[in-house]
């Protein structure tokens, strides 16, 4: 235990290595074990990590000794953040193999086979590791804060192999998968399903399954919070200072691969439930499943459908698929129907939204018309939008022949906001005409309710301008109306 000290202090990516191997002679919570489980975790070259009886020491603050600077108390604080969130984080994943993963492996008859066991909780054994031996260096760490106060080289030290990256890679990549199957599990095997509800219900924090298994997925965001606000109170010459932003800096570059990996994968994702939602027969499922289309972008649009007369004619969120070669438009579903339970189960797992496609066509048959509001006009006498190339309506009225731009709801609230502006300055009239004096009902009250009415007016101006800079406006084969999309 002494080699595994010395060589944590030193927080340097060789007393890591150094930690490794006393943790590997010395230490009786860890062993190695001498069969290699599955092919797939052959390639690691990982330490297997057992838990047993005996628990490694917890990472403990002693008391705070006197004179300490605010920033130094402020650090303290930061720190003592660290070490709770890291311990609960182990916890976390120590709970999804003893209380999922080694039950279900163990279960018979099995509720969930060997094979799809190994796909959901794939790479949680290693991903483990790698923090239980974070948490030992830290603990040593931690021993001898009040003395060295430096905590950014441990951070370099433990997260800068490609061990890390490569395991929290596969994890990442394989998360939609393991959903997936949970999800199809909980619809077909009651049984599977009751296994989850009640693992729930015997929890001290009621979290599910899927609230356990998606913290992996948060833990580097959680981590670069915690050393931002580590660094803000480092001063400038500070022996930590330098450690903080190399680790930082790893940390980001860390996560920024993660995020571009979880981007691509739930792609893959929304391409596999927009074409569920598609016919098995129809032509565009068969596009779809051919395997060379690709999906460079999927967002949440709000469509508006104009007429020949430049009128409004509808408007509805809608999901629109941006693929190589075609443009897909789906309306959304996120209410689940409470088909086999479908509502209890998604209190486990998300379901995810549902697809209807509304239409579908070739990329080189879509019209770009208008980007942004360039051809836009703003009438301020009657706040609203004019469409580009419509007529100019008189300000007496015709108001339906205004087309609005942007989001209904902005121009809806914006029209409540004159409606209430006009009805408060004839408030403001009557209140002058008052001969006696009243406790909030006087001059200067109603004009301040005036001048608050009129800065939310303003507010609201410069979100539908800003609604109507993310718009696009297409125009598609067989469709003569135009359709404008508002970016959500």
């Amino acid at each position: 235990m002494t080699q595994l000290m010395k060589a944590a202090k030193s927080g340097t990516k060789d007393g890591l290595e150094k930690t490794r191997m006393a943790v590997m002679r010395k230490v009786s919570f860890l062993h190695r074990k001498d069969v290699l489980g599955d092919s797939e975790e052959e390639d690691m070259g990982l330490l297997e990590v057992s838990v047993s009886d005996i628990k490694p020491p917890a990472p403990e603050l002693g008391p705070m000794p006197d004179g300490l600077s605010p920033q130094q108390v402020v650090r303290r604080h930061i720190l003592g953040s660290i070490v709770q969130s890291e311990g609960s984080y182990v916890e976390s994943l120590k709970r999804i193999l003893q209380d999922y993963r080694n039950p279900l492996m163990e279960m018979e008859p099995k509720a969930l086979s060997a094979r799809k066991c190994h796909v959901v909780f794939f790479r949680v054994k290693e991903i483990l590791h790698c923090h239980s031996m974070f948490q030992i260096a830290l603990s040593s760490r931690v021993a001898e804060w009040d003395s060295t106060e430096k905590i950014g080289d441990l951070f370099v030290a433990s997260f800068s192999k490609s061990m890390v990256l490569d395991v929290y890679s596969d994890y990442v990549n394989n998360f939609t998968s393991a959903m997936s199957i949970i999800k199809k599990a909980c619809l077909t095997k009651p049984v599977f399903l009751e296994f989850l509800k009640r693992r729930q219900v015997c929890s001290p924090d009621r979290v599910t399954l899927y609230g356990l298994m998606v913290k992996p997925i948060q833990r580097f965001p959680q981590f670069i919070l915690l050393l931002q606000d580590m660094l803000k109170n480092t001063p400038r010459g500070h022996p930590d200072r330098l450690s903080l932003q190399l680790a930082l800096t790893e940390l980001e570059t860390l996560a920024e691969k993660l995020n571009e990996q979880k981007r691509l994968a739930d792609q893959v994702a929304e391409i596999q439930q927009l074409t569920k939602s598609v016919s098995d027969r129809s032509s565009l499922n068969k596009l779809l499943t051919s395997g060379q289309r690709q999906l460079l972008l999927c967002e949440t649009l709000t469509e508006t459908v104009y007429g020949d007369r430049g009128q409004l004619i509808k408007s509805k969120e809608r999901r629109v698929f941006l693929l190589n070669d075609m443009l897909v438009c789906a309306n959304i579903n996120f209410k689940p129907a409470n088909h086999r339970g479908q509502l209890e189960i998604s209190s486990l797992v998300p379901l995810g939204p549902k697809y209807v496609v509304k239409w579908n066509t070739a990329l080189p048959q879509v019209q770009v018309v208008e980007v942004g509001q360039d051809g836009g006009t703003y009438d301020k006498d009657n706040v609203l939008i004019q469409h580009a190339g419509a007529k100019k309506a008189p300000a007496s009225g015709q108001a339906h022949n205004k087309v609005y731009l942007g989001p209904p709801r902005l121009f809806q609230e914006l029209q409540d906001l004159q409606k209430d502006l006009a009805v408060v300055e004839q408030i403001t009239l009557l209140v002058s005409t008052l001969h006696g004096t009243y406790q909030n009902l006087n001059m200067t009250v109603a004009q301040d309710w005036c001048l608050a009415l009129q800065r939310l007016m303003r507010v609201k101006e410069e979100e539908i301008h800003s609604a109507n800079k993310c718009r696009l406006r297409l125009l598609l084969p067989g469709k003569p109306d135009k359709g404008t999309w508002s970016d959500t």
